[in-house]
């Protein structure tokens, strides 16, 4: 089936269509993504939420290229962002302890650089979407109605993933005031 014809196929609404072009074209992408990423899973989400996207604004798609070059491209950009974004926050954090590290001790000083290693390992174990909101709501302060507007969520996926990160935060610290 040519590029135009499984377009049209998609934008009609063809699931059948839709997943075969899943099939072939997933591991290729992930793979592609990998080289980006250097990160197996992060690379999967990039690719998964790539084919939500055309799935879910397919009735408005318009490509001018082969669908092979879009989806790639596609891949790629959700990968320079996810990059942008974690530089962004990378940074934010690094002022935040720069900040804190300048109001405390020494010994406060390394406890604090300890504290945001554990913050660091237990946002980057949390699910895709589950840090997006986490972020969304800490770090830029959205209104979980705000967060559910933007990602096309209900409130009450927001409410869940946001549990769903303070428990795992909350584990991680006690785990690492039980260290100490």
């Amino acid at each position: 089936m040519s590029d135009f014809e499984q377009i049209k196929q998609i934008k009609a609404g063809n699931i059948k269509v839709y997943e075969s072009l899943f099939r072939s074209l997933y591991p290729g992408l992930c793979g592609y993504g990998l080289k980006i990423l250097h990160n197996r899973e992060v690379a999967e989400e990039m690719v998964q939420e790539v084919f939500y996207l055309l799935w879910k604004n397919r009735e408005t798609l318009q490509i001018n290229s082969s669908l092979n070059a879009y989806l790639y491209k596609a891949v790629y950009n959700k990968c320079l962002h996810y990059i942008e974004h974690q530089q962004v926050v990378d940074k934010y954090a690094a002022n935040q302890m720069t900040i804190a590290a300048a109001t405390y001790s020494t010994n406060d000083a390394m406890q604090t650089g300890e504290l945001y290693l554990v913050y660091k390992k237990t946002l980057q174990q949390l699910p895709l979407r589950c840090r997006k909101i986490f972020q969304m709501n800490r770090t830029y302060g959205f209104k979980y109605q705000e967060i559910a507007d933007k990602l096309s969520l209900s409130v009450k996926t927001v409410e869940a993933d946001m549990g769903k990160a303070l428990k795992a935060f909350r584990q991680s610290f006690a785990e690492f005031h039980m260290t100490e």
